[in-house]
């Protein structure tokens, strides 16, 4: 995907400035930039970086919109994203919305670009530059996670900082069905898959009011 055509996508489905446009340029010249330093994303992508990781990461505001609209929720107000490690998708959704955006990296090299790129961006995010299981928990309406940590241990790690109704987007590939299949034994929701617009194998799992089963003991004799 091309720029022009990933700014229209942009356009379409979630309206775009010219303001924000110049934001995404500044970002994306940046992570140009810092791959002569670290590999922040695959080689093989960077010639589709438009498509492979800010659409990827765009994506996900029109599911949350759905999702608040379906619920009738209150708009949310702030987005918790773990792992961020290149901005995907934690930068790109504070770029193209207003909403409080916290990026959660434990690498410091990646902690020092997220920090440069939300400058150059003009953008502003909250990074803590820790594990996630050493932040004091406060709870987030949306959470995201793109390849952080396979579905049951991300749960595990990142309830604490979810409300009753707090809204979970996950990137996943094409083992995502599976993948949730596998957790229904220890949590439980509202879940279902949606298609990427980026790539047909890979999937988002999208679920709200995710707990934990109460597990069954045995009778005492």
């Amino acid at each position: 995907m091309t720029r022009e055509e990933a700014l229209l996508w942009l356009d379409q489905h979630i309206g775009i400035s010219r303001e924000t446009v110049e934001k995404l340029d500044a970002f994306v010249a940046c992570l140009h930039a810092e791959m002569a330093h670290q590999n922040l994303i695959a080689r093989s992508t960077v010639d589709d970086l438009w498509g492979r990781h800010i659409i990827d990461s765009a994506q996900l505001l029109p599911l949350a919109r759905k999702e608040a609209a379906f619920y009738k929720k209150a708009s949310p107000k702030n987005w918790l994203d773990l792992g961020s490690g290149a901005g995907f998708p934690g930068i790109i959704i504070a770029i193209l919305s207003e909403m409080a955006v916290t990026l959660v990296e434990s690498r410091r090299k990646r902690v020092e670009f997220l920090q440069k790129a939300a400058e150059a961006a003009g953008t502003p995010v909250t990074i803590l530059g820790q594990r996630l299981e050493n932040i004091e928990p406060q709870a987030f309406d949306i959470i995201t996670a793109r390849a952080f940590a396979p579905l049951d241990k991300l749960w595990r790690l990142a309830f604490p900082f979810s409300h009753k109704e707090s809204l979970w987007l996950l990137p996943k590939g094409q083992n995502a069905r599976t993948e949730l299949e596998e957790t229904r034994k220890l949590w439980q929701g509202d879940t279902r898959i949606e298609g990427s617009v980026t790539d047909p194998q890979s999937a988002i799992i999208v679920a709200t009011h995710i707990h934990p089963k109460k597990q069954k003991t045995g009778k005492k004799t």
